[in-house]
């Protein structure tokens, strides 16, 4: 139904800056690997993207999770930051882009290893560290959140049983706290993924950016490509929930007796 309507007012309206034919989407796919408006293949620039979503959600989660059980589990530690972060949560990604721009410049990975001019330090170079901190950053919080949660909700009486029994600190999080947890970190854990990936086009609008999907769709827009700009943004929710698919399989598989508790 909506192919067919987009197919009725794209001939109507006969404009292909404001709505173009889906021929002309498709044929792009078809051509996927042409260079598309000087910026490189569609996979090219979906590989980068991909890295760059990888970095930033990994670096989140990296350090979500453990502060989150630090959080969930003990109570000092969770006054000591449960302010900020109510504080700083709400804070859009987008709204650090200028402290982030003061305190990173167009610094890249390749700044890092200081590498000779060649394709592996102009690979590097699309990795910019402000870039990986806005997505990092998008996913930071969702996952800190259901992490803290999830542990929190664990029966205090399982822990207190643990204890009795002489179960150590790390005995409790590795046998009570993380299996019991886990349902809903991994909630958390999709939850920053898709806002990482919503994150990711803000990213590649960044200074320095010359790469990536959210970076030819905002050339593409400027050029008058709109065509383009509908096969990046297929692109990216093809992707987005291939990946959440992914965890939703993951789900299925090893926690599916959450939901006959339920």
């Amino acid at each position: 139904m909506f192919l067919i309507m987009w197919g009725i007012l794209s001939n109507k309206i006969g404009n292909e800056v404001i709505l173009p034919k889906i021929s002309s989407v498709l044929n792009n796919f078809a051509h996927a690997t042409q260079d598309f408006i000087g910026l490189g293949s569609l996979p090219t620039n979906i590989f980068v993207s991909l890295i760059r979503v990888i970095l930033g959600y990994t670096a989140g989660v990296i350090l979500a999770i453990p502060l989150g059980l630090l959080m969930g589990y003990k109570n000092k530690v969770y006054g000591l930051f449960n302010t900020f972060i109510n504080i700083f949560r709400p804070i859009p990604p987008l709204a650090w882009v200028p402290l982030v721009l003061a305190w990173f410049g167009v610094s890249s990975f390749a700044t890092i290893f200081n590498l000779p001019g060649g394709e592996m330090q102009a690979f590097l170079n699309n990795f910019k560290f402000s870039m990986v901190f806005i997505i990092g950053l998008g996913t930071f919080f969702p996952v800190l959140t259901n992490t803290v949660f999830a542990v929190r909700t664990v029966p205090k009486t399982l822990i207190e049983s643990a204890k009795v029994l002489g179960a150590s600190e790390r005995d409790i999080f590795l046998k009570i706290l993380l299996p019991a947890s886990a349902p809903t970190i991994i909630t958390g854990l999709r939850t920053g993924l898709g806002i990482a990936w919503s994150c990711l086009v803000s990213a590649e609008m960044l200074p320095g950016s010359l790469s990536g999907v959210g970076y030819l769709i905002t050339h593409a827009y400027e050029l008058g490509r709109t065509d383009l700009v509908i096969t990046g943004v297929t692109c990216i929710g093809l992707i987005g929930a291939s990946l959440d698919y992914i965890y939703r399989l993951i789900e299925k598989r090893h926690f599916s007796w959450q939901n006959k508790i339920r």
